[in-house]
């Protein structure tokens, strides 16, 4: 259970950020209730609030990168808001949500565009040359592949808890597949600063994990 503290951080966050966008605190502090009860909803172990604030630190540590950073912001709040292990459309669903929850607090339709491409970007975790608000966000978003051995464990096991309703067999299938697909890209990370500094600790922990999942 978050504690009050962890909760009066992320809402200073929410609140700063919608700040700078010209939103009233009762709408934020509103918006900001809806954003967590959907966080909290039953059967989430990794895609939770804890999860949202490790973001939003590391977009704090590579905002040098952003074009537009309160909506690379915004795009971290949703980018994870609708969550369904057995859906193939979380990435449209939540930027559905983005939109309807945003265009109510009144934020412009330009912004709402970005956070909207931005979110679905995270679905592939591909992003342009030049699209560097997209690069921040999957980079922040993937920087828990990078992270210590326990904190990679606990994130590891978070997931398994998530596909709770598979079989060991299938989801040791399916959890290779995804992992191996990182491994075979040329890089994990597009920012500078996660590419030089992360990207060999993340290699390592997937490959470790690869390898824990075939010796079971």
């Amino acid at each position: 259970m978050p504690t009050q503290n962890f909760m009066d951080i992320l809402f200073s966050n929410w609140q700063h950020t919608l700040k700078r966008v010209g939103v009233d605190q009762v709408a934020a502090e509103k918006a900001f209730n809806s954003l967590i009860a959907a966080y909290s909803t039953p059967g989430r172990y990794y895609h939770t609030l804890k999860h949202i604030a490790h973001v939003l630190s590391t977009i704090q540590i590579l905002e040098g990168y952003t074009n537009n950073l309160p909506a690379v912001q915004l795009a971290a709040w949703f980018h994870d808001v609708v969550y369904d292990t057995q859906a193939q459309d979380n990435e449209q669903r939540s930027a559905d949500y983005a939109f309807e929850l945003l265009s109510n607090l009144g934020i412009p339709e330009s912004t709402i565009t970005i956070v909207m491409r931005l979110i679905l970007n995270t679905k592939d975790h591909e992003a342009a040359v030049d699209d560097y608000d997209s690069q921040v966000l999957l980079d922040a978003d993937l920087a828990i592949l990078a992270t210590n051995q326990v904190q990679y464990g606990e994130y590891a096991y978070a997931i398994r808890q998530e596909y709770g309703s598979v079989s060991e067999a299938d989801y040791i299938t399916g959890r290779q597949q995804v992992l191996e697909r990182f491994l075979q890209r040329s890089h994990i990370y597009f920012t500078p600063l996660m590419s030089e500094f992360a990207e060999p600790s993340a290699r390592g922990n997937i490959q470790a994990e690869i390898k824990s999942l075939l010796s079971d």
